[in-house]
């Protein structure tokens, strides 16, 4: 392991014997010196009930890593809650903070010239921040999810942190009075753990499971159950042997393992988020990845699991049913899934999955069998046309009219549009244009929960569509496409829509179309003029000058 903290304390002797009384001030004595120096990334948060319970999980996986020889470290990185900061300004930082926490740990990792790591996360950008450290680092890792939080029960239906934004709609509409209103409030969130449905940290904890980056049913344990902390116990042992076997990011985080992370995704139904990440994961594995491909694998891989949003079950159940192991052996043994990746046991994804059944139990609903999927291709579905000649995503099940052409109704902000619709401004039939939060507009491209659950709640799901440039949250469905590219701020044609514009989203084509002719929008794109950027100084001001298209993942660090 030449090149690392321990292999210089211990070669060098004399020379390194400041670095060594600064750690014996930490707890080594002098054997320890000969022991793999492990970073374990705490994102552990009081903000956030995704976070709440990682540090427990730390100080467990500090011990199970001391047990197994090594000699652990403890460090922490930053929280953003999405939930928390959903409508507002604040919801500006979640995805800078995605970029912030893997360069916190890229930074404390090399810094301190660290043997391995391991990686504690629960809300949704600690996950592929931490997965892009791990990625550029390419020292030995294992990635420990949080946990998912336990469904919320209200008038014998179960809830999600979604139930309550999805309430205000219904509120407004007179679906619901006040008293059901605080009461979804009350019980949406009972617990410690992530939001329950197939939102983003569930769908990024699915993936990581079947990229090998986490250990098998990991990723659908409930926070506040023991086999959580067990399996945090367990993932600090296999990451000892990883390190002795040196078995390396870069030999897990191939393109195989990129492609059976999108098969299991478009399986479970999972979020429109994933794209953005899984292409930012792949930029800093250096593995080639493209819209294109998501697409690809979407048309030969059905929906087999009836999950939240749009379905009937939570995480929770789908653990019961036989987790993520049951779903990949499924696509296994179609030839959908790479059988020959590696995963950081030193296993590959055949031999972890040889004794899971091929078919799912007969006495659940979750995950359908084979010849009964809840849809017969993948959910996410990649559009283009002239609103979006970079790409765009949608979530396309779920939703009953999957082609819509109506007049565009234009706003330049999440807030703009969320006051028109909780006044009972939008009809039946309108497109609604939400524009300048893409990545540099924001910046940092908000999701749009808040609208989309207002329009949902008020009964306007399959009447209405929307676009932005924006993102949505996972808990997003409907006739909905985000991630419009290019964004309206630095001149796409989102940015030259007028009120009452044509436009259509036809999902089965994979169509997003201004129906303005060519040389009407050569006048607009002439006339138009880039608006004054709104921070001008730190981190959102830094990261709008450096943040690329979202149809390349939102990175940071592509100058080249």
């Amino acid at each position: 392991m030449s090149g690392n903290l321990r292999s210089r304390v211990v070669t060098q002797g004399v020379q390194r014997s400041p670095n060594r009384a600064m750690l014996r001030a930490v707890g080594f004595g002098d054997g320890d010196f000969e022991r793999p120096i492990v970073g374990v990334a705490n994102g552990f948060s009081t903000i956030t009930p995704c976070n709440l319970g990682l540090g427990d999980l730390a100080v467990r996986a500090e011990a199970a890593l001391r047990a197994g020889g090594a000699m652990p470290q403890l460090f922490g990185t930053i929280t953003i809650s999405d939930g928390i900061s959903m409508g507002t300004e604040g919801m500006k930082y979640s995805l800078v903070s995605r970029e912030v926490i893997a360069d916190s740990i890229e930074t404390v990792c090399n810094g301190q010239s660290l043997d391995g790591v391991l990686a504690i996360g629960g809300c949704d950008k600690n996950m592929p921040g931490a997965m892009i450290a791990i990625a550029r680092l390419n020292i030995p890792a294992v990635f420990v999810y949080g946990g998912t939080i336990k469904p919320g029960r209200y008038q014998d239906q179960d809830l999600t942190v979604v139930s309550a934004f999805e309430a205000v709609g219904q509120y407004s509409a007179g679906k619901i009075d006040q008293t059901t209103l605080v009461e979804i409030e009350r019980r949406a969130c009972p617990g410690v753990g992530s939001c329950g449905g197939m939102y983003t940290a569930n769908t990024m904890s699915s993936a990581f499971e079947a990229m090998g980056m986490s250990l098998m049913y990991s990723s659908t344990m409930a926070a506040e159950d023991p086999e959580k902390a067990d399996s945090t116990a367990l993932s600090a042992k296999v990451l000892v042997e990883a390190i002795k076997a040196q078995i390396l990011p870069s030999a897990i985080l191939t393109r195989q393992a990129f492609e059976n992370a999108i098969a299991v995704i478009m399986a479970i139904g999972g979020s429109t988020n994933a794209v953005l990440h899984l292409l930012a994961i792949a930029h800093s594995a250096r593995v080639p990845l493209e819209l294109d491909d998501f697409e690809r694998i979407r048309e030969r891989v059905p929906v087999l699991c009836d999950l939240k949003p749009s379905g009937r079950f939570v995480a929770t159940d789908l653990h019961r049913a036989g987790g993520i192991p049951q779903v990949m052996k499924m696509l296994l043994v179609r030839g959908l899934l790479h059988g020959d990746a590696l995963t950081v046991t030193g296993q590959t994804v055949a031999e972890v999955l040889r004794d899971v059944p091929t078919e799912p139990p007969a006495d659940q609903e979750v995950i359908r069998p084979w010849d009964r999927p809840l849809y017969g291709s993948g959910h996410l579905a990649i559009l283009r046309g002239n609103l979006a000649s970079e790409g765009a995503v949608a979530k396309v099940t779920g939703v009953k009219k999957p082609q819509i052409t109506g007049p565009a109704r234009v706003f330049d902000s999440e807030e703009s549009c969320m006051e028109a619709i909780l006044a009972g401004a939008i009809q039946p039939g309108d497109v609604i244009v939400i524009r300048y939060e893409g990545p540099k507009g924001g910046p940092g491209m908000r999701e749009m929960l808040s609208p989309t659950s207002a329009i949902i709640g008020a009964g306007l799901g399959d009447a209405v569509g929307l676009i932005t440039d924006g993102r949505f949250s996972g808990g997003t469905y409907g006739m909905v496409v985000g991630h419009v590219a290019p964004e309206a701020f630095v001149g796409g044609t989102i940015a030259l829509v007028e009120a009452g514009d044509l436009i259509t989203i036809d999902a089965p084509a994979r169509k997003i179309e201004l129906l303005v002719a060519t040389d009407e929008l050569e006048r607009r794109r002439a006339a138009w003029r880039p608006p004054t950027p709104r921070y001008t100084r730190g981190v959102l001001a830094k990261y709008a000058r450096q943040v690329n298209s979202s149809s390349l993942g939102a990175v940071t660090d592509a100058f080249i």
